[in-house]
Parts: C-alpha cells; structure tokens; sequence
C-alpha cells in the first residue's frame, strides 16, 4: 500500500499539508476551522455535545465526516473521572477518524488557567499569586506539571496564560492576571509558556489585545488606551511570550479598541502579529467572538459576513463551536461573497499545527498512555509545587510591633467568611469554583484545607476559637457580635477576610465580577471595624483576587497578610506564614490602594498621574507595586556601576551585595527600575525592566549583577516609531517601586535609534556564589 504524502513523517510539513489541502473539499477545509463544545461521558463511551444560546442546532454524526478542528473542553464542562474521561475522548476520536475521509483527528482544548481545570485536578494558585512570588522558574515548573497532566489524558492545547497587564484593579480579572507591570507580566507569563510548551501542549496566549483596558474597568467594555500605551503596555508581554516562551496560538481579545474589534482587526492579528512579529502558529476566536462581531460589536449584518471580517483579520478557528464558520461560511464562499483563499489559509495553519502534534501521522493512536489504569492529577509531586508556590506568593504587607509570628501557644480567635471556607482559596477559573456549582451532589475532588484547619494543625498547642461574623457580601451584620466575643476573649485576633470567586455577578471577584470600587466586600468593613475596636490585636489575612483598599486601617492592626487566591495548598501556606514555619517573600505585583476611589491608579504613572498640588486628590498607593515584608533582614552592600557613558547600542553593568543579616532563612527580591528625566513624550516616572529572588540563609551573601541594554528604554514615539533616544537615565536597585536602595546615573550617546522586531526585550542578570 502506497501511503499518501500528506501521511509521510520523512516529509517537510509545508509539503504534507499542501498536499493534504489539494485533496480536501471546501467543506473538509472549513471543518478544520471549529471546535464542538462537548462533555466527556461518564462511561467512557465518547462524548456529547452541548447546546447554547449562541450554537446552531447540527447533526453531529453528519457533522463529523467532513472532519473535525477541535473539541471543546471534554474535561472541563462537568465532573468526570480522569481516566474515564480519557477513554471517552479517545472513543471520540476514534468515531471523529473514522467518519471522515482523511482520518484526521480533532485538536482537544483545555482551560488550565489556574491548573488544569478538570475534576480531581491540582488547583495551583491564580496568576496574580505568581506575580506575587517574582519566581519565573517555579512557574515554569509548575506549567510543566499542568502540561504532563493535560498530556496524560489526550489533551493538546491549553487556553493560557493571560498576559493583560492590569490597568484598573476593579476589573473582575485581575485574578486570572499576573500583575499591573509588563515586565513582570512578561516574564513570568513567558516561564509558564515554556513550562507547558516543554510538555508538547500548545500554549494559548490571551486575550490579544487590550482588554484589561476597558473603561471604567467593566467586562467587555470599550478600550480607550492610547496608541503609546498600547505598544508600550499591552503588547510587551505578549512579544516576550512568544520570542522567549514559544507559544504556538494567541486568542483574540473580545474587545474594541477605537472602534475596532480584536477580532476585526487586520493590522493586530496580521499586520503585527504575524507580519511584523513573525508569528506562525493558530489565532483562535475567544468563546463566541465570532459571532459577538454580529450581536454585541455590530460590525457584522449576519453569521457569513462576521465570519469574513474574523478571517480576513486573522482568527483561524471559531470556538467555543461552531456558529459563523459554519454553514453560513460556506454558503458565503459559494456565493461569492468571501475569498476561499482566506480559509485555505487558515486551514494550512491548523494542519501545520496538527502536523507538528502528530496528528496526520498514519501511526497516531488516540489511546491514553495508562490505557485502563486510574490517572491521578493531584499526584504529591503537584502538591509540592502548588505548597511551595503559594508560599512563596503569601506578601507579608506590614507587621509594625513583630505581631507575627503568632506565639505557639496563644489564644487565637480566628473571625471571618473566608477563615472556614475552603473555596476562598480559589479563583474563578478553578474547577470548584467554574463548574462545581452546577453540580452540587459532587464532592471538590482535591482536599483544600481551610485557613481555620491549618491554623489548627499548625500550632497545636494553641486554643483557637471560631466565629464567621458575616457573610463574604451579603449586608447581614447580625454575627459580628458573636465574632467580636471571641475576639474579647482571645490574645491575638486573625480576621480572615477577601473574596469569593464567581461568574458573570456569582461572585466579588473573577469574570465578570467587576467592582464599583475597592472598598472591602459587603460588610466586612464593618467586621473589621467592630474587631479593631476590641482594643485586641488584629491579623487581618486577606485571601482576594484583586487588591483592596486598606487605608481605613492604617496604623490600626497588628499585622496584614495578603494572599492572592493561593491554591488548594493556600491554607497551610498562609497558616505557616502566621506561624513563622514560613518566612514570608511574596512582593506585591499590583498596589494596594489607600482609598476606595481614585482609581484607576497603577503605578506606570507619568508625573501628572502622581499626587501634586494641581488636585486635592493623592493617589499615593497604602503598599507600592514590588513591596514585601520579611521575618529577616537584608543589607545591601557594595553598589557599582560600570562606565556611565554608552552609546544608544550600549549596555552598563549595575551591580550589589546581598546579606541576610537576620537569624532565619529568608528570600529577597532586588528590583531594577529606569527612571527617565527628560523625554520627547510622557513616560512613567518608574518602570521595573529586572529583577531575581535570592534565597540567603542567616548571614549568607550574593551579588547580583543586572546588563542594562539602552533598548531597555525604549519608547512609543509621536510618529509611532519606537526609539531608544540619548540622554540622561537613572537606574534603580530598589526593594519597592519607592524604595530605593542605590541610583545609578547613566548617559546615552550616539544617535538615536530606531528598533524593530529583533529589540533585546530582557534584562540579563548575573548572581554569584556565596560571597
């Protein structure tokens, strides 16, 4: 038997899929162009499609034989044992290779957002908590873990990580972020992308591009960033993921920016991704974004013609299911309406990437690699990861009189509606929290200890009482009494207060859970109150997805611990942090307000977005951006800098010592910011572009060594070029955006220049032994 070019492994891709694509009908082309949402039966017999609003009804035995692009999903729509899932969506693609002519399998998706969102998956801690840690290569670990898992059971691509970089911490998002700094954003989303690309899963960069830009911070909103902000804010990240991680798709964001739809938009989806960034792989339609073009934007009369404008712009795949590239996409090119090119384009891109998975080898076998063995995807070694990250993500805010660590033997009254819940230590897109809902005959799946038990098991020889004193935004104050008794009766009060995650106004913070303004959810304000009245003093704990407004309270409590959603392992981190088992090393990656309003308010403030006599309004943040507190202390010795004249191709070497000059092991994390004097256009007065996490144990020393590259300062100018101008920069090795420990002064000399795709985006850094 002669086998097919297109079946040939020894040949190119580009040959095997162009081969592929002259055999295929337009109606073959175009089933390579959508996913089928589906659940994975519970009896390991295939899958089932799923109905909604915005799907059009189809025969999905008729549907399959012309092929199939992807499968929604199989894991995450309802709880459904791992290995018996992996059966059903491998009996699914048995049906879906053997209906079609090709024997082409179907590309399988997952959320894994926080962790593989599947049931009896490891809950990791949200992106914000990896911000928190400013530890790229833990997160690389633990996308890796994510990567085996989705591995494991069939799947091939995974919708994240989410690369927006927060503008205004009311948005419902900013847990699913990693931060309000690009930087930041970019490295550590690009650690994650190499994490869950080394383990052969496509990585899903989103949402491209501005939508945690919406205005006055609403799900969906318009965007109304500037052109420099855009280039300079938003798309770093994301050119950072992708020349440095390695991604192989980017999901179109739903919003508009300026009147143009993400989806709708040829100069971001074609002109700079691909065109001037070089990208290659597949663009995939946020759920329904297709067909948003037609009922929310309004820039599309019909299915067929919305499904034009999202090709031509560059989307290669409709998901969730098929609606526009269906049907009425084909009816369109029959009638002349759209160009067959633009799906015979699109097409080649998603069999290059079939290709590259292995999909058209004639060998693929859709079995799961444990065949009929139980599949465990909370195995310890994810447990470990999932621990060690939350506690290195836990922020020890403030601890003014050593409060913390709580004494091994104290009365401790543990008060609030996140202390007993073991759901406040997850965010929206956890399993718990995104599906579990609908299903509440299901147990979790996965043990979550609470703040209460692990406090418990973490000193033992402490009296502990209870009281939950309200609910998380409910107006009830009825308990607070209660909570205020047992606060009166103990030594030290832990009130354990934040958010509950949810969708679309379920809950106080995930998508569509956007906040009017910052202050503390429903009456925990008023808890907190009634608690610091006592005279008793008060650890407030925050388990939350975005930051709150604390300034009420300054000067007022014990100590203050912010965590951010931190995971199924949460709770004994947390606990371990009050304990002292734990040094805290968590460094804020957004800041925390002093007031509920004035936002929204970042720290990338150019001079007139910080506090001045032209308002009466300070915006001055209660935490900046970057700060941490520790059990230990830290000298920083021996500054140096290189010679401080370079040319605008230079590079200058800055330099410290760090001791650890505590009795405890502990970590710190130095900060490089630039500060720019004078420039053509407003910058931001400071702007992170490096940092490392040293781990010192007592009395132990590194010197860190960061190679500032002049296109590190480059800017947006007035004619939308970007160019690294001569002149006067400062340097600054900071422990906070404000905290300053040494100014470097530096000039550049030379022309100005011009840069293009190829800019040095990254900050080398040198740490030495033991010093």
């Amino acid at each position: 038997m002669t086998t097919a070019p297109w079946r040939d492994p020894a040949l190119p891709a580009a040959a095997r899929v162009d081969d592929l694509l002259a055999r295929m009908t337009l109606e073959e082309k175009t089933a390579q162009l959508y996913g089928v949402w589906v659940g994975a039966a519970t009896d390991g017999e295939g899958v089932a499609p799923l109905q909604h609003e915005m799907t059009e009804e189809y025969d999905w035995e008729e549907l399959i034989t012309r092929g199939l692009g992807q499968l929604t999903r199989p894991f995450g729509t309802a709880p459904v044992d791992p290995a018996v899932g992996a059966r059903s969506l491998a009996s699914a693609q048995r049906r879906i290779m053997a209906a079609g002519r090709f024997g082409i399998p179907a590309l399988a998706h997952e959320e894994c957002l926080a962790g593989f969102t599947a049931w009896q998956a490891t809950a990791y801690p949200v992106p914000l908590a990896w911000g928190a840690s400013f530890d790229p290569e833990l997160v690389e670990e633990m996308a890796r873990r994510i990567g085996h898992d989705l591995r494991a059971v069939g799947v091939h691509q995974g919708l994240a990580p989410v690369l927006d970089v927060v503008r205004d911490p009311r948005w419902g998002r900013v847990e699913e972020t990693i931060g309000e700094d690009p930087y930041l954003v970019g490295t550590v989303g690009a650690a994650y992308v190499r994490g869950l690309e080394s383990a052969g899963i496509v990585a899903t960069l989103k949402h491209f591009a501005g939508y945690a830009s919406s205005a006055g911070a609403r799900n969906l909103a318009p965007v109304r960033a500037g052109v420099r902000e855009f280039a300079d804010v938003t798309l770093p990240p994301f050119e950072l993921a992708l020349r440095e991680g390695g991604a192989r798709s980017v999901m179109a964001a739903y919003t508009e920016t300026d009147g143009v739809p993400a989806s709708a938009d040829p100069a971001l989806l074609t002109g700079l991704l691909r065109e001037e960034w070089g990208f290659t792989g597949t663009v995939v339609a946020d759920y329904f974004g297709v067909g948003f073009l037609q009922s929310l934007h309004r820039v599309a009369e019909d299915p067929a013609g919305a499904a034009h404008l999202a090709l031509a712009a560059g989307i290669d795949v409709e998901l969730p299911t098929v609606k526009c590239y269906g049907t009425p996409l084909i009816e369109a090119v029959r009638a002349g309406r759209v160009p067959e090119a633009l799906i015979e384009e699109s097409a080649r891109r998603v069999l290059l990437q079939k290709c590259a998975l292995g999909l058209l080898d004639e060998d693929w076998s859709p079995e799961p690699p444990a065949g009929e063995a139980p599949v465990d995807l909370d195995p310890p070694g994810n447990r470990a990861v999932a621990r060690r990250l939350a506690e290195e993500s836990v922020v020890l805010l403030d601890n003014p009189d050593g409060l913390l660590p709580l004494a091994p033997d104290a009365r401790i009254a543990v008060v609030g509606p996140r202390a007993a819940d073991a759901l406040a230590m997850l965010g929206c897109y956890s399993f718990p929290s995104h599906v579990l809902p609908r299903h509440p005959e299901v147990p979790v799946g996965i043990g979550i200890p609470t703040v209460l038990d692990a406090l418990r098991a973490e000193l033992p020889d402490a009296k502990v009482t209870f009281a939950e004193g309200c609910d998380t935004s409910g107006p009830d104050t009825a308990g607070i009494e209660e909570a205020v008794a047992r606060a009166t009766e103990a030594d030290v009060c832990v009130a354990v207060l934040g958010d509950r995650a949810g969708l679309f106004g379920r809950g106080t913070s995930g998508e569509g859970c956007d906040a009017s303004d910052l202050r503390l959810p429903g009456v925990q304000g008023a808890l907190l109150d009634a608690l610091v009245a006592t005279g008793v003093p008060v650890v407030l704990v925050l388990l939350t997805g975005r930051p709150y407004a604390l300034g009420r309270w300054q000067g007022r409590l014990g100590a203050v611990v912010q965590a951010f959603f931190p995971g199924e392992e949460g709770g004994p981190a947390v606990a371990g942090v009050l304990s002292g088992r734990v040094t805290p090393s968590g460094r804020l990656p957004v800041s925390v307000p002093r007031l509920p309003g004035g936002q929204p308010w970042t720290y990338l403030q150019p001079p007139l977005g910080l506090a001045g006599e032209v308002s009466n309004l300070d915006p001055t943040p209660l935490y900046p951006f970057g700060h941490g507190r520790s059990y230990t202390t830290f000298a920083w010795e021996d500054p140096a800098g290189s010679d401080p004249e370079i040319t605008t191709d230079g590079t200058y070497e800055v330099a410290v010592t760090v001791r650890n000059t505590g009795d405890r092991t502990g970590a710190e994390v130095v900060q490089l910011y630039l500060h720019d004097p004078v420039a053509r256009v407003t910058r931001p007065d400071v702007r992170l572009i490096g940092y490392r996490r040293l781990e010192l144990a007592p009395g132990a020393a590194r010197r860190v060594t960061f190679r500032f590259h002049a296109d590190l300062s480059a800017f947006t100018d007035r004619t939308g070029r970007r160019v690294v101008e001569p002149g006067a920069l400062e340097l600054r090795l900071a422990a906070s955006s404000t905290d300053v420990r040494h100014t470097a002064r530096l000039t550049l000399g030379g022309p100005e220049r011009v840069l293009g795709a190829e800019r040095r985006l990254l900050c080398a850094v040198e740490v030495s032994e033991d010093v």
